[in-house]
């Protein structure tokens, strides 16, 4: 097997096309716009709103929001 590695532009701009053609621009849009880069230091970021909670805190914060009703899709 000869593995030609291409460009990341050209496999990108190939993903892109194919998404477009299977599941349409609006769909593809939606699903490229997960993957954008973020910006700043999440780590750091983070710690702000992390470091004064306790575990039991995060843990019943986390179950308090298992049990809100999830939205639907129209």
């Amino acid at each position: 097997m000869n593995a030609t590695i291409r460009p990341l532009a050209q496999i990108t701009e190939e993903a892109t096309a194919i998404l477009i053609r299977e599941m349409g621009v609006v769909e593809a849009v939606r699903f490229l716009s997960q993957f954008r880069t973020g910006s700043g230091d999440y780590t750091k970021e983070r710690g702000r709103w992390l470091d004064d909670l306790s575990l039991e805190q995060i843990v019943s914060g986390i179950k308090a929001q298992r049990q809100k009703p999830r939205r639907t899709q129209p």
